[in-house]
């Protein structure tokens, strides 16, 4: 996994690079500068052998130095560049003001110091076709709506210049776009086609809005070390599977890669189930039964062939059912009902205690010494863990909640408020803030279902299963892929991944089976189309 970095780290690296005489701020400007001309030519190949005309718009700090880099650079390619300044030249930081007097030995920098400058600027740029916008202004470092002339010049990008410009590039982020959160501070147009960052990527490149606005993202590598973050602190991109997926070629059995349970509801209702069933199957669970009211039964068995049934008519039965200690991991919530039956058999699952297992998913509850079951909880389980009577209090670190949108809500009022409110000041709170805040009140992993997955335990670790980009797949938008998604987590505990490493590589197969399969997938397909993504994968 890769490390997602925040506005502040990001800084945080570049400083402590140039403090230890690794670097200059002078070499770091020119490598980005040379990275965003390069990423242009890498992007569109057909500007590298024509004279282009290039429109600079740089900031008052580092990031407009940056901008000043890649003026020169394309003017010296041979293109007409134009420039301009958002801010006093004399207030540049040291390294920026080198920049914008090199610059200034080779074209003119334009003042964007009020409104009337910037209409002024709208009108000659229209007077030009196909050019290149390089948006310099901000950078990751906003930290407040933006406001006055740079406001002013982007709300006229829409309105007067689509025609004018063939290309947005943006330079770390779109103006106005939180680097942490994804969220837009204030209000502003336009959507860039290509954003060049440098080192990592930042959060807010995969989270809320910040992919949309971004358009094409490339990270491009500055020569800077790696940050090694603490545990409780670590923010990453799921992007490859855990090496346990290959499952051992000696002395195996099914019930060594562990029993699921996944518990159904009645009659009419088990279609969620059994594909929670299907998918924690395919993805590995040696034995995989479904627990459901003995009346659903017959249906159940006429659409089942290698999932177990068991008849589970509450939770004194599914106590009983329980009694088999190689029951290692259970499912509750998809299609299962929100009535007294189903609270009584979540109350029982939370309780539930197994046989000691040697792997590190063992959740031990230091007062008996006996580890409690892997649960994964979703769709109707957190509609009963969010009301009265509270079975909130249960919950413990072996634990998996995988609530959408709504059912955050419905969870943690409080902290989905918080998410929802409108960014004023940046770093403005992200969904990265709320899934962290939630598994550490929870005590638990939180699975924070979106294109934007965000996956946390309680110490704060935290991995984010960005849906975009490259990765883009509207196509898991459809009924039924979460519970595949629930029955993907559960195969993997009972085959003895942690919480946190199974839900992130479940949901990073989740992805890759919706890109494997593409246009018309539906939830059916997910879990047939893991033995091509296996295979792919070499495992």
């Amino acid at each position: 996994m890769t490390e997602l970095l925040t506005a502040a780290q990001m800084r945080a690296i570049e400083q402590a690079a140039i403090a230890s005489g690794e670097v200059t701020g002078l070499e770091l400007m020119e490598r980005a500068g040379r990275g965003v001309v390069e990423a242009v030519f890498e992007e569109w190949p057909e500007l590298r052998a024509t004279s282009q005309r290039a429109v600079v718009l740089c900031g008052p700090g580092n990031n407009g130095g940056d901008g000043f880099v890649v003026a020169r650079l394309l003017k010296e390619w041979g293109w007409e560049v134009e420039v301009f300044l958002y801010g006093d030249p004399e207030r540049l930081p040291p390294d920026a003001r080198v920049n914008y007097e090199r610059w200034r030995g080779m074209g003119e920098v334009t003042p964007l110091s009020t409104e009337q400058d910037a209409e002024d600027a709208v009108l000659r740029l229209a007077q030009a076709d196909n050019q290149v916008l390089i948006d310099t202004l901000v950078g990751i470092g906003l930290s407040r709506p933006l406001g006055g002339a740079i406001a002013a010049l982007l709300r006229s990008l829409d309105d007067t210049l689509d025609e004018s410009v063939g290309w947005y590039v943006a330079v770390d982020t779109p103006s106005g776009l939180c680097a942490d959160s994804g969220k837009a501070l204030g209000k502003w147009p336009r959507k860039a086609d290509l954003t060049v960052t440098f080192h990592r990527s930042k959060s807010g490149h995969h989270l809320a809005d910040g992919p949309s606005y971004c358009g094409q993202l490339v990270v491009c590598d500055i020569g800077l070390r790696p940050l090694i973050s603490p545990v409780g602190e670590r923010m990453t991109v799921v992007e490859a599977v855990h090496p346990m997926l290959r499952k051992a070629l000696v002395d195996a059995h099914k019930y060594s890669h562990g029993h699921a349970l996944i518990l159904s509801g009645p009659s009419g209702r088990g279609g969620a189930a059994r594909l929670a069933a299907r998918g924690a199957l395919r993805i590995g669970a040696g034995v995989v039964t479904v627990g459901c009211p003995p009346e659903a039964i017959p249906e159940n068995a006429a659409r089942l062939d290698a999932v177990m049934l068991r008849g589970v008519v509450d939770g004194e039965a599914l106590a009983g059912v329980l009694e088999d200690g190689r029951i290692n991991a259970l499912c509750l919530g998809p299609g299962m009902g929100t009535g007294e039956r189903e609270a009584g058999l979540l109350a029982v699952a939370l309780g539930s205690r197994g046989t000691p297992r040697p792997t590190g998913a063992d959740v031990v509850d230091v007062g008996r010494g006996v580890p409690r079951r892997s649960v994964v909880l979703d769709a109707d389980a957190l509609t009963i863990l969010s009301r009265p009577p509270d079975l909130f209090a249960a919950l413990h670190d072996g634990c998996v909640l995988t609530p959408h949108a709504g059912e955050f809500a419905r969870l943690f009022p409080d902290i989905a408020a918080k998410l929802a409110a409108p960014a004023t000041k940046g770093p403005a709170y992200s969904k990265v803030d709320a899934t962290r805040e939630a598994a550490k009140r929870a005590g638990c992993v939180v699975l924070y279902k979106g294109p934007d997955t965000v996956i946390a335990d309680p110490s704060g670790r935290c991995a984010i299963n960005s849906a975009h980009y490259d990765r883009a797949a509207p196509w898991l938008a459809t009924a039924g892929s979460g519970d595949v998604l629930a029955g993907f987590i559960t195969g993997l505990l009972a085959r003895g991944f942690s919480p946190f490493d199974a839900a992130c590589t479940a949901a990073w197969l989740h992805v890759e089976c919706a890109l494997s399969f593409g246009p018309g997938l539906i939830a059916e397909d997910l879990p047939e189309e893991l033995p091509k993504v296996f295979r792919a994968l070499g495992l």
